[in-house]
C-alpha cells in the first residue's frame, strides 16, 4: 500500500496562490493539513515568522506575495472585502482612501480608511499597514460601488459620499486644509444632483453647510448651488465653519449660515 504524504503548510498556500486565492482562515488549513488545531497554528505560526503568512485577526491569514514581504503586507485593499465578512461586518473604503482611488488623495495617506455602521471597532495593525475604522451612525444613507482589485473587489464610497465624509470627518482627513485640497482634485468626479440627493440622506446641515462653503470657495458654484437651496430652506443657527477653532474676527456668511473662522486653502 503507497501511503501518501500530507501536505505541508508551504505547499498549503502555494495552492491557494496557484487557485487566485490570497486569504484563508486556520480551520482551512487543519483539514487540508490533516493535523490538530495547534500543529496547524504552529505550522502556521513559522510560515508567519518567515514572512510569508500575516495574521490580521485571529485565525484569519493572508498571503504575502514575495514583493510585498518588505511591507509585511498585501495592500489592504486586496484582502479588505474578505476581512470584513470575516469579522461578519458591512464596510466600505472611505475618506482618504477612498479619494485615492479617485486620483484626489494629493498625498499618499498614512493609513487605510474604512467606515462601519454603528460604533467603531479597533484599529487592525498587519505588517507596516494601519486600517483604521469609522463608526458611522447614518451608514445606510451611503452610496457604495465596487471597485475591482487584483483578487476580486472592494467596497468603496462614490465620490459624492466620500466628499460628504470628507467633510463630516475632517478631522481624520487632515483638517479643513487637507479637506479642501481633496475636494479640488475630487471636484471633477462629483455630480451635482448625486451630491445634493447625498446629502439630503445624510440630512445633516451642518456637514452640508460646510461641504458647499468649501465647494463655493473652490468656484465649484455648480455643485454648491443645489446645497445652498436646500440650507437655505432649512434656516439653520450660525456655526463655525471649522469647530474648535476661536470666532474672534469669524465673518457671518448669510447665505451658507456660518461663521467663517478660518480660510483653508488648497495646495498648489
Amino acid at each position: 500500500m503507497v501511503t501518501r504524504n500530507k501536505p505541508s503548510a508551504s505547499q498549503f498556500i502555494d495552492e491557494l496562490l496557484g487557485d487566485g486565492r490570497h486569504t484563508f482562515v486556520r480551520e482551512e488549513a487543519r483539514k487540508k493539513l490533516k493535523v490538530s488545531s495547534w500543529a496547524a497554528y504552529l505550522a502556521l505560526r513559522r510560515l508567519a515568522k518567515a514572512g510569508r503568512v500575516v495574521m490580521p485577526k485571529s485565525g484569519f491569514y493572508v498571503i504575502v506575495e514575495p514583493q510585498y514581504r518588505v511591507v509585511g503586507t498585501l495592500p489592504p485593499e486586496w484582502f479588505i472585502h474578505s476581512l470584513m465578512a470575516e469579522l461578519n461586518k458591512p464596510y466600505y473604503v472611505g475618506l482618504l482612501s477612498a479619494a485615492q482611488l479617485y486620483g484626489a488623495a494629493h498625498h499618499q495617506p498614512m493609513e487605510f480608511q474604512v467606515v462601519v455602521p454603528g460604533k467603531s471597532i479597533r484599529p487592525i495593525h498587519v505588517g507596516n499597514v494601519r486600517i483604521r475604522f469609522f463608526g458611522k451612525g447614518p451608514f445606510e444613507a451611503s452610496e457604495i460601488t465596487d471597485v475591482k482589485t487584483p483578487t476580486g473587489y472592494e467596497k468603496v464610497s462614490t465620490p459624492e459620499t466620500t466628499a460628504w465624509d470628507l467633510v463630516r470627518y475632517a478631522k481624520h482627513s487632515g483638517g479643513l486644509e487637507n479637506v479642501i485640497t481633496v475636494l479640488s482634485e475630487l471636484s471633477e468626479k462629483l455630480d451635482a444632483k448625486k451630491l445634493l440627493a447625498t446629502a439630503k440622506k445624510h440630512d445633516d446641515v451642518l456637514t452640508t453647510q460646510r461641504l458647499g462653503w468649501l465647494l463655493e470657495s473652490l468656484k465649484e458654484k455648480d455643485l454648491a448651488k443645489g446645497l445652498a437651496d436646500w440650507v437655505g430652506k432649512r434656516n439653520p443657527p450660525m456655526r463655525p465653519l471649522e469647530p474648535g477653532s476661536p470666532l474672534e474676527r469669524s465673518k457671518e456668511n448669510e447665505r451658507w449660515r456660518l461663521l467663517i473662522n478660518a480660510k483653508p486653502v488648497p495646495e498648489a
